[in-house]
């Protein structure tokens, strides 16, 4: 099995290493092969995402991915800039449904903005589609509107296709769970969304066996803090998706706990924390890893068939924090306050 690792920028290269560490004690024998990414990559290249790292992702059987950017790279021009590295990745993959899971763990309960008794227990699961929406729409851009200055334009567009894929992925997850799909739209507002809502309740009818409820995006990030335990599996597009998973990482009590997995429709992924690249932490070795390390679980649960390793890191990992371990992003009462280097360690001893 072989693993393209594209550490990228900022606290990338630290989170990413105490993965790594955490999959060779594992010993299952796969074949890690890294390259650069992102800023590191236009830095070594001009390029965010040379042709060798695509083709690096494309010959691989899953991807572990750091994080990119820099505001160092503010001013270049938008193709160059790092973050284009991970949406060329997802487009040229084939990438289009991204699983974010937001779990609080027991021993975190306390950590959360909310009170422990409205987040305890809390396990839900955002699937964004990830290929298309406004980020991806045609035409965009920002022209002379004469008299009124100037004025950017996006577009916002979804195809049936698109749509209907991301709804079985989303049914299929909740299969597996606890059989409730939320999605969440603007369809008051949004020619997409009405589209959306429509398809995603036709597709409703092939999964008899999984309730179905819609939502608008802004009622669902109030219940989001309001009870958030209503919640089983949110469906959503590509933009509330990205502000919703945020949100919900919160409630976790830090972002930095996090991970994701971006899907093809054969199941070979991107994996990464949903965090960034926080450039203001690079080389001070206080980066959370958890959410690296947990990304590296998902990469061996969905695409290279090992549930059970998967499973061994998840425990590794809540038992690193019930016996107290804390990095600086999570404000709670932890007994041992440690590094991105010892909090990898903590976990591998655990293993």
């Amino acid at each position: 099995m072989k693993v393209a690792v594209l550490p990228g920028d900022g606290i990338g290269p630290e989170i990413v290493a105490e993965a790594l560490a955490v999959l060779r004690q594992l010993d299952l024998g796969l074949e890690l092969a890294e390259a650069p990414v992102g800023g590191a990559a236009y830095e070594a290249h001009g390029d965010p995402l040379p042709q060798r790292t695509l083709a690096l992702a494309r010959e691989a059987d899953a991807i572990l991915f750091g994080a990119v950017g820099d505001p160092r790279y503010d001013a270049l021009e938008r193709a160059k800039r790092p973050e284009q590295a991970i949406l060329g990745l997802r487009k040229a993959l084939g990438l289009f449904a991204n699983l974010r899971p937001a779990r609080v763990h027991e021993a975190l309960a306390d950590a959360s903005p909310l009170r422990r008794e409205r987040v305890a227990g809390l396990d839900l699961l955002i699937v964004r589609e990830l290929t298309g929406d406004i980020y991806f729409g045609e035409p965009r851009g920002v022209r002379d509107a004469g008299a009124a200055g100037r004025e950017g334009f996006d577009t916002m567009r979804y195809s049936e296709a698109e749509i209907r894929r991301i709804a079985r992925v989303a049914f299929e997850a909740a299969r597996r769970r606890r059989r409730r799909v939320c999605s969440v739209d603007k369809a008051n507002v949004l020619e997409t969304s009405r589209l959306w809502r429509a398809v995603v309740s036709e597709e409703a009818q092939r999964h008899p066996d999984v309730e179905l409820s819609h939502m608008y995006v802004d009622n669902c990030a109030m219940q989001l803090v309001r009870a958030p335990g209503q919640f089983d599996v949110i469906l959503t597009g590509n933009l509330f998706g990205d502000i919703l998973s945020d949100e919900a990482a919160m409630l976790t009590g830090s972002i930095g706990m996090l991970p994701s997995a971006s899907l093809d429709a054969n199941g070979k992924g991107l994996y990464e924390p949903i965090h960034g690249s926080a450039p203001d932490l690079a080389g001070q070795g206080v980066a959370n890893p958890l959410a690296t390390i947990l990304s590296a679980a998902m990469m061996l649960r969905h695409s290279l068939g090992r549930p059970e390793a998967a499973a061994r890191i998840e425990r590794a990992v809540e038992r690193a924090l019930a016996d107290g371990y804390r990095t600086a992003d999570i404000h709670t009462a932890g007994t041992k306050r440690v590094g991105t280097a010892e909090m990898g360690r903590a976990v591998r001893e655990r293993l």
